[in-house]
């Protein structure tokens, strides 16, 4: 497998970023969001964390594989050196070490960015992502019980911390 890890394009990675987060949003808990954002507003997103931190996609045999991003952890200014990680597989490259590929690009270029703490709030349960993120060297520091509210049940969500 040939995996290039990139920054990610908004106009050329979008649609393919949109259309491996959507399944997160309608088919389980993994995201919180209701609705899918359409290429648009993924577009959106990229432009703004891959200025402000970071967009990387994973490209297999020239197809978007998988993206990983920081985001602003909180609006106060004291949070300002701390950030927010979340990765997305495409399904049919899961478990192929893309992850670890772009937490390895995202996390380091994080750090050169001057950010200190990176953080990852996972929709519980979910092994494959507390896997990934506890290999990567990420602590689990505490659980939101029941803080959301999807596919008519209540979700919690585990917060794992990695300091860069």
């Amino acid at each position: 497998m040939s995996l290039t890890i990139r920054p990610g394009d908004p106009a050329r990675d979008a649609a393919a970023c949109a259309a491996i987060y959507a399944p997160s949003v309608t088919d389980n808990w993994v995201s919180f969001e209701l609705d899918p954002p359409d290429a648009a507003e993924m577009a959106r997103r990229m432009e703004r964390f891959g200025q402000s931190h970071a967009w990387l996609v994973a490209e297999s045999g020239g197809e978007v594989a998988g993206y990983a991003y920081g985001s602003p952890h909180r609006d106060r200014a004291a949070y300002a050196s701390s950030c927010d990680v979340a990765i997305y597989i495409d399904a049919a490259h899961a478990r192929r070490g893309i992850g670890r590929a772009l937490y390895g690009e995202l996390l380091p270029l994080l750090a050169e960015r001057g950010f200190h703490a990176a953080f990852s709030g996972i929709a519980l349960p979910n092994p494959g992502s507390i896997a990934l993120h506890e290999a990567m060297e990420f602590k689990l520091i505490g659980i939101y019980r029941e803080v959301g509210w999807k596919l008519g049940g209540w979700r919690d969500v585990g917060w794992w911390q990695r300091m860069l």
